[in-house]
């Protein structure tokens, strides 16, 4: 094996970092809108499991928030630092961008977060409720600049490059371009599906135990009720995903079914299993199932979809990485939704609290969200090369120049305070939930906002083991 180049750890060291960011926001919007449901239930129906339900999760959230708030800041640096020649040729767009998701997501989010938080005892119901979903608008509004920027670097549109520079002429095409509406509803749904199993996870691991109250099978209930609708809707955003790319990015369909050539006028079969090799240009031990592809990705049992022989190799993104990580978030995808069904049947037969196996697996897909987000990411980011900006400018033109010695020693420095940082932060936050939702008798009897002046505090809770 050849040794890295400064561009191989400059693609490493990003894809570690956002690798390790991309979790904390995805948790932090599900959880977001997931409170603002909690808390609008209470107000409604004045359950207290509710209410405990809430605070228990908005500790969870609160150190999750942070810890998607100090990765985000690295990753904002190395545009500057290790792709300043990207940010110097895209940055007239890439960085309004940005600013536009910090001016009205962040300062959103951060004005109300701290009434969400700490202003239980100090302020009104209506207006607690109101700051928790502002905050939740405020993680979609992020979402909505943040794949703004992203899905413009796929699919860029409403721009002029002049005098090597690029210049946005439109700025509603460089928002709504042709990628963006899919790769939104795509990426939201992500985080609620992730949200929903890590949710899940926590009741069923608290089921096993045996503890066994209102409280915990809420969550259970309301963490499969979400995944029995999102799981499946998610696969429909995904197919309309698959329309849009094939349009715009053929090679990456091409790289992701690890298809080669195309035979005469016969439709393309869908490789189930193989092992892609680029230099010998073909798919190994190929598992296939004929007509398949066509009708996936084409709706029609006639028409073919690109071959990767078609585009020039330097052209070509890496089909063995690109196609297992799509097979990885497929098959999680499905599995998601089998869990989904499963929970439907239980819950009909009155024992979704009882089954031990439903319970083991729910626990066991606890990450699965996760795992198949950042499995679609690295397919979505991988499958896009070798272009930065997608047929404007190519990775290798991107990277500021530094040496390998110079990103070697940042890689390690990164890998080793990441791994004590965040680790520390997720040790933490799986103490929170082990320790499980409490019933909430710290204030006034009322139990509400505005009933006594002693603000909660969301990072006390896991003081005492159980």
């Amino acid at each position: 094996m050849s040794a890295l180049e400064a561009i191989d750890l400059a693609r490493i060291q990003f894809a570690f970092t956002v690798s390790f960011h991309i979790i904390f926001p995805a948790i932090t919007i599900g959880l977001a809108s997931y409170l603002a449901v909690l808390e609008g239930l209470w107000l409604k129906t004045h359950d207290d499991t509710y209410r405990d339900l809430y605070h228990f999760w908005s500790k969870i959230f609160a150190v999750n928030f942070g810890m998607g708030v100090v990765s985000g800041l690295v990753m904002a640096y190395q545009f500057g630092t290790n792709w300043s020649r990207f940010s110097d040729f895209a940055g007239s767009i890439t960085g309004p961008l940005l600013t536009y998701e910090v001016l009205t997501a962040f300062f959103l989010e951060a004005g109300f977060l701290g009434v969400m938080l700490f202003g239980w005892n100090r302020v009104g119901r209506r207006l607690h409720f109101f700051a928790t979903v502002m905050v939740a608008i405020g993680t979609l509004i992020s979402t909505f600049w943040i794949l703004a920027s992203n899905s413009w670097m796929q699919t860029p549109q409403g721009y002029e490059v002049v005098n090597g520079q690029v210049v946005p002429v439109d700025w509603f095409a460089v928002i709504f371009n042709p990628s963006f509406p899919y790769r939104l509803m795509h990426m939201a749904t992500a985080a609620f599906v992730a949200t929903a199993f890590f949710v899940g996870a926590s009741a069923a691991w608290h089921l096993l135990r045996g503890r066994d109250n209102p409280a915990i099978r809420r969550m259970l209930s309301m963490a499969m009720w979400m995944a029995l609708i999102v799981a499946p809707l998610q696969a429909v955003i995904g197919d309309m995903h698959g329309l849009n790319t094939l349009k715009y990015q053929p090679a990456k369909i091409a790289a992701i079914e690890g298809h080669w050539e195309n035979e005469g006028n016969e439709p393309t079969p869908l490789i189930l299993f193989g092992l892609p090799d680029m230099k010998a240009e073909k798919t190994r031990f190929a598992l296939e199932v004929p007509y398949l592809g066509s009708l996936i990705l084409t709706h029609s049992l006639e028409k073919q979809i690109p071959a990767l022989k078609s585009f020039p190799p330097e052209d070509r993104p890496n089909a063995a990485i690109v196609f297992w990580t799509f097979r990885v978030m497929a098959g999680l995808g499905m599995l998601m939704i089998a869990v989904g069904l499963w929970s439907l049947w239980l819950r009909s037969r009155g024992t979704l609290y009882q089954c031990r196996p439903f319970l083991y697996l729910a626990l066991w897909m606890g990450p699965s969200g996760l795992i198949a987000l950042l499995a679609g990411w690295i397919t979505t980011e991988v499958g896009r090369q070798p272009w930065v900006v997608y047929g404007v400018m190519r990775t290798t033109d991107a990277v500021a120049p530094h040496s390998v010695q110079q990103l070697s020693t940042t890689l390690l420095i990164f890998v080793v305070v990441y791994f004590a940082l965040f680790g520390t932060g997720l040790g933490y936050m799986m103490r929170l939930v082990r320790k499980g939702p409490q019933l909430y008798v710290d204030h006034a009897p009322q139990g509400g906002p505005g009933q006594s002046r002693t603000p909660a505090r969301p990072l006390s809770a896991a003081d005492e083991e159980n």
